[in-house]
This record gives C-alpha cells, structure tokens and sequence, in this order.
C-alpha cells in the first residue's frame, strides 16, 4: 500500500473496496503523531492497558510487542501497538519527566543544549511531595541527583505545617540546613523560591532537610521542586 513520505500515513486507492478503512488507520496514526507529547520514554515493554492514541518513545532493550523497536514511537492502536520512526528534528515533550526532547538523527536527547555527538546541557526539574515526620527535622529521599548543578529549590505547602512550637522552618541539606530559605511560612500555600548566590554541585544523591524553627513538626506535606543542570558526555563510538 502506498504511503506518505514523512508521516507514513496509509494512501487510498482508486478502485480499493472498503476504503473508510484505509482512512480510519490514517486518521488514527494522524491523531497519534500529531500530538506534541508522550507518556513516558523510560519503557521498553508495553503497560499493561492503555488507551486509543496513547504514546511512547520506546526505551532501550524493548520487548514483547515492542521488541526490536528501540528509539521509535509506539502508540496503542485498536487493541494493539503501530509504531513510527522519528525524523531528525522531531520534539516532544515526555511527561512523567516534565522534559521536551529532540531526536538527532540517532537518539532521543533532551531539547536543550543537544548536538549531534549526543552532548548536551539538560535543564531538569525533580518534583516530589514529602510528608514531615514528627520531630524537629525532617529528611527527604534523595531527591537530587549525582552531578546535579542546582540553580535552587522551590516549594510550597500542601498540607499546613504544624507542631508544638513551631512558627516557621527552613530548607537545606544537611551542611547547610538554611540554604534554600529560613523563615519560612507553615501555612497552607506558604511557598517557597530558594536560590543561591552561584549553582551548586552535588556529587552525590543527596537529601532535601527541612527543619522546624521554635518548635517541632508534627505532620504536613510540602511539594517540593529541585532546579538543575545535568551534563551529557558525546555518544561512545
């Protein structure tokens, strides 16, 4: 069956029968690739239900019905998987990273800074929602990554902070338990914008500490978000 050149999208035929076939799958792969995003680029099998239309860069090592479609776009289609190889050039935006990427001609790479040999400077952001523990300090899970060059962290209060004493708090790591703010509100949507005088670089996965100032926490919930700068060596050749 003749097909498009860019989009692959199926061709009518003059004298073929059941031609609104042929146009529904067109439609469809139409529908599919036209949108400006997908779900997610970090899996290499299928979910286990998805719908009509959803899509996927299909990650490394792909299997089951996927496999042997490394790098291509794989959107679910009347039960089942169609697929599309990107051009040079082509953008989406990856949801569950929050991150537009661009295809080079090879790979997949993030949209900011990226060259040819794969090297790029990736702008990322690390959102987490962390419950405070009862006490006077609260650690969260490593939410920054090895290497990460920090630009700053903000936050905001989702959950209204609370405990005996308690007024106020600060946000840091350990080391530097007031560097991302102190003095910070406790009520609901309290928010916080902590930079820093230059980026900082951890070269560890490293922990958000929030610490309670004239008190103790005892519960709460602040969403917090870490901004950086993450760099990419060339390919290996």
């Amino acid at each position: 069956m003749a097909e498009t050149r860019r989009l692959t999208l199926p061709l009518l035929d003059g004298a073929q029968a059941q031609k609104h076939v042929t146009m529904n799958e067109a439609l469809t792969r139409l529908d599919a690739l036209t949108a400006p995003g997908v779900i997610s680029r970090s899996m290499a099998a299928p979910p286990p239900t998805a719908l009509d239309g959803d899509a996927y860069i299909v990650s490394d090592g792909a299997a089951d019905a996927w496999a042997g479609r490394d790098g291509l776009v794989a959107f679910a289609d009347n039960l089942g998987w169609s697929f599309a190889a990107p051009e040079p050039g082509r953008r989406l935006w990856v949801s569950d990273e929050r991150l537009e990427v661009v295809h080079d001609g090879e790979r997949w790479v993030a949209a900011v800074g990226a060259t040819e040999a794969g090297a790029g400077t990736m702008l990322h952001t690390q959102l987490i929602d962390h419950a405070v523990g009862a006490g006077p300090v609260s650690t969260t899970a490593p939410v920054i990554p090895d290497k990460a060059i920090v630009l700053g962290v903000t936050g905001r209060v989702i959950a209204a902070l609370s405990g005996p004493g308690l007024t106020t708090w600060r946000l840091g790591v350990a080391g530097g338990a007031d560097r991302y703010g102190r003095g910070l509100g406790a009520g609901l949507n309290a928010y916080v914008e902590g930079v820093t005088g230059a980026p900082v670089t951890y070269y560890a996965p490293t922990p958000l500490t929030l610490e309670a100032e004239g008190g103790a926490f005892a519960k709460g919930v602040v969403r917090l978000c870490v901004h950086y700068l993450a760099l990419t060596p060339p390919r290996a050749v």
